[in-house]
């Protein structure tokens, strides 16, 4: 490992002490380096604007950091031992390929804020594709609601209960989708400040030019209190967090559907091969494991929120504690994010039975259908719920569709209202 960033030529360096202190940081830091360089950068020309560098220094270095980038998309620059972290192996860069001036990229500022704004930066961007994975999965959903609609039963308690169909089914994780589209972009917006030019939480002597490189960054706000700044880490990850457990407590439950109308003895739903494999002993079978993954996928995020709420519980300003935020928030990033991006693929390839469906609907589930007529022609909803309560041979010759078409005509009270969400879609 090269020499800490603190190193001040004296020290004693443990390395077992430092491979201790450093962690998995410098692996992690390859998902948050491209945006450390993108920060760097304006950090540079905020540097020469208020005259800490000159024109030449500052183009020799954004030079220094452009090529930096490249290399390390090209995987000709690789983060590992040798650093104890990303930042220090810009620095280290630098400094290699440009001498002094190289030294001068950490001038007004701390690692405290340079992973605080590319943690940002990142949190901005998975918002982004979590807002665009939720958006992507409703658009699919609204398109099967409309024209895959069938009767299948409804449930309660696991229980079969009233006629429902496909086309209300999809509509329910429409507008969920929607919602969760809604409050990531919301969250992206609670995130969008930035807290470079707070340095290690109590600022600089230096006249930082923090509104240029905020917009430079394209934040929408400067984190104006340096204290705050560092009281932020954690707290804006794990709104992020939440955010995207509530998408993925969507796809828990549309997983868990999935399971359910995929088992024999529901037979309501075929999953194309791709989203199956098959039993390592039984021939026979072919287990709908990216279904039951899907389903776990929230387990990764509610696991890392609680992580980061077990370190939350510090005093202000920074402590080293907060270095282990990053592995949870990175993790379930990632995973959750990935876990959506097959949702939409998925709901667009369900192949619905309706034959089986409509065969599950049973007499007795028109019963509530038929004490509500009785209730809007004047007996009284418990007189008419008893009158009801049994007689289902009576009720032997509706179908699930004229149920569905009381329900959900225009102004009925399950009226898909498809246009609605639709416009709501558009206006996210």
């Amino acid at each position: 490992m090269s020499s800490p960033l603190w190193d001040k030529g004296n020290a004693e360096i443990d390395a077992r002490i430092m491979r201790f202190c450093a962690g998995e940081d410098v692996v992690l830091d390859r998902q948050l380096f491209l945006y450390d360089i993108q920060a760097s950068k304006a950090h540079v020309r905020g540097l020469e604007r208020i005259e800490l560098l000159s024109e030449e220094e500052r183009d020799s270095l954004l030079e220094g950091l452009d090529a930096l980038a490249g290399e390390f998309e090209r995987g000709e620059f690789v983060l590992d031992e040798r650093f104890e972290d990303g930042h220090s192996a810009i620095e280290a860069y630098l400094t290699d390929k440009l001498g002094d001036v190289g030294r001068k990229v950490h001038t007004g500022r701390s690692r405290n804020d340079q992973v605080l704004v590319a943690s940002r930066l990142y949190l901005r961007d998975t918002l982004d594709e979590l807002a665009k994975h939720c958006k992507r999965a409703a658009e699919i959903c609204l398109e099967r609601a409309a024209n895959d609609d069938v009767p299948m039963p409804g449930y309660t308690h696991l229980q079969r209960a009233v006629p429902s169909s496909t086309g209300m089914w999809f509509a329910a994780f429409a507008e969920a989708f929607i919602d969760n589209a809604r409050l990531a972009k919301h969250t992206r917006t609670f995130v969008d400040s930035n807290p470079l030019g707070t340095a290690a939480g109590y600022g600089v002597n230096l006249p930082l030019d923090r509104d240029g490189v905020t917009d430079e960054l394209d934040f929408e706000r400067v984190q104006l209190s340096p204290i705050y700044a560092q009281n932020s880490r954690g707290k804006f990850e794990l709104q992020a967090l939440m955010a995207l457990g509530q998408a993925l407590l969507d796809v828990r439950r549309l997983a868990w559907d999935l399971s359910l109308f995929t088992t024999r003895e529901f037979s309501f739903v075929e999953l194309p091969d791709r989203f199956t494999t098959g039993s390592s002993i039984m021939p026979n079978k072919r287990n709908p494991d990216v279904v039951e993954l899907l389903r776990a996928s929230y387990g990764v995020v509610q696991g890392a929120m609680a992580e980061l709420q077990s370190l939350l519980s510090l005093s202000s300003g920074y402590h080293r504690d907060l270095q282990a935020s990053k592995p949870p928030v990175l993790r379930a990033m990632t995973r959750g994010l990935d876990a959506l991006a097959i949702v939409s693929e998925l709901l667009g390839a369900l192949e619905f039975d309706a034959e089986r469906m409509a065969e599950a609907i049973e007499p007795e589930m028109y019963a509530t259908d038929r004490a509500v007529e009785l209730a809007r022609d004047g007996v009284p909803f418990r007189e008419a719920y008893r009158q009801v309560a049994g007689a289902w041979d009576e009720l032997a010759s509706r179908t699930p569709q004229q149920s569905l078409d009381a329900r959900t005509s225009p102004g009925g009270a399950a009226d898909l209202r498809l246009d609605v969400l639709r416009e709501r879609l558009a206006n996210l």
